[in-house]
C-alpha cells in the first residue's frame, strides 16, 4: 500500500473522504474515519463567510479530536481574503488546508469561485501562492479536468499549484460542464501525475474496492478520494483498505449493521446539530443508506414525514423487519 504524505502530514492510508457540501459534516466524517478513511475533508467553507463572522460557518468548522487528520476546505476568489482567513483559522485542529477550485455549483461559479478559477489560472496561482505563504500547515488544491471539453487544463493548473507552493493536488476527472454526469476521465489524472512531483490524489467514480484499485493502477496516483461512493456507505473505506492490504474484503453490512450505523449517524448528528436539523438532514442520508433495499420507497415516504427523533428511531426499526 502506498504511503501518502502531504507536506509534514503522513496519513495512515491513502484513502480520503472527499469534501461534499451538505454531506461531509462532522458526524459523517467521524463514521468514515471509524471505517478506515486515512483523512476526512470538511464541507466547503467560504473565506468571505469567515471574514463576516457568519454563524453557520462556525458550525462547519467544528472538528472533533476523534476524526483523525482533517482537511479543512476553503473557497474564495480574492487572494487577500483567502490568505488572511487561512491565517486567522490556522490554530484550529485541522491538519491540512485545501483550496476548492472545482465546485461546479452556479452560485459559486458565478462569483468567480470554485471551478470558475479553472478559467483563470493566473488568479488561481496568486491565491495558492499567497495562502501557502500565509500559513505553516500544508496547503492542497482540488481541481477538475477543466471548465469544459474545450478548456481541459488540469495539467497546467496542477503545475501552477506546485509552483505556487501547494503540497498536493486532487483531480476530479470531470469538467465543470459535466457536473457529476457521465464517466470520470482517469487519463487526465494520469497525465497530471506524470507532470508534477507533488502527490496527486485521484477523484471520480470510486464506488467500491475494485474501482479504487483500478484508479491506482491506471493513473499511478498517490491517493484516492471517495465522494458519492461513500454516501450512505461509510463501509466503503474498510473495503478499499482491505483490498489495498491484500486482505479478504469484508462482507457488505447486513440489516442489523445498517440499522446500527443509521442510528449512530442520527445520534451523532443530534448531539452536534440538535433534533430539528437532524431529522431533516437525515432524510437524504436515509435515502442513500436504503437504496436498493426491498420496500425502500415506502420507508423513504415515511421518513420524509417524520418530525422527531423518536419517530425516526421507530421508522428505522422497519429496516430490521422488512
Amino acid at each position: 500500500m502506498k504511503q501518502l504524505t502531504i507536506g509534514n502530514v503522513s496519513l495512515a492510508n491513502p484513502v480520503i473522504l472527499a469534501p461534499m457540501a451538505g454531506v461531509s459534516d462532522l458526524p459523517f466524517r467521524l463514521l468514515c474515519h471509524e471505517q478506515g478513511a486515512g483523512m476526512v475533508c470538511s464541507e466547503m467553507i467560504s473565506a468571505k463567510a469567515i471574514l463576516y463572522h457568519n454563524k453557520n460557518t462556525e458550525e462547519l468548522m467544528q472538528i472533533h479530536s476523534d476524526e483523525g487528520p482533517v482537511s479543512l476546505q476553503l473557497f474564495g476568489s480574492d487572494p487577500d481574503i483567502v490568505s488572511e482567513m487561512a491565517k486567522k483559522i490556522e490554530e484550529r485542529p485541522f491538519s491540512v488546508l485545501d483550496l476548492n477550485m472545482g465546485c461546479p455549483v452556479p452560485k459559486v461559479v458565478n462569483n468567480g469561485e470554485g471551478s470558475a478559477l479553472m478559467k483563470n489560472p493566473l488568479l488561481a496561482g496568486k491565491i495558492i501562492e499567497k495562502t501557502a505563504k500565509a500559513i505553516q500547515k500544508p496547503l492542497t488544491v482540488k481541481i477538475r479536468k477543466g471548465f469544459d471539453d474545450a478548456h481541459v487544463n488540469a495539467v497546467e493548473m496542477a503545475k501552477i499549484a506546485q509552483e505556487s507552493g501547494a503540497a498536493a493536488v486532487a483531480v476530479h476527472g470531470r469538467t465543470r460542464e459535466q457536473y457529476y454526469s457521465g464517466t470520470a476521465d482517469w487519463d487526465i489524472i494520469a497525465q497530471v501525475k506524470q507532470a508534477v512531483k507533488i502527490p496527486v490524489i485521484g477523484n471520480g467514480d470510486v464506488v467500491d474496492a475494485a474501482s479504487a484499485l483500478r484508479l491506482f493502477e491506471q493513473t499511478g496516483c498517490d491517493g484516492i478520494m471517495v465522494g458519492r461512493g461513500a454516501q450512505g456507505n461509510p463501509w466503503i473505506f474498510r473495503e478499499i483498505l482491505a483490498a489495498l492490504e491484500d486482505r479478504e474484503i469484508p462482507a457488505r453490512p447486513n440489516r442489523r449493521e445498517l440499522y446500527e450505523m443509521i442510528v449512530r449517524h442520527a445520534q451523532l448528528s443530534c448531539t452536534y446539530k440538535g433534533e430539528y436539523i437532524t431529522v431533516r438532514e437525515m432524510r437524504k442520508h436515509l435515502a442513500w443508506y436504503t437504496t436498493g433495499l426491498p420496500h425502500a420507497a415506502g420507508l423513504r415516504r415515511q421518513i420524509n414525514s417524520m418530525e422527531t427523533m423518536e419517530e425516526l428511531m421507530e421508522g428505522m426499526k422497519l429496516l430490521l423487519e422488512a
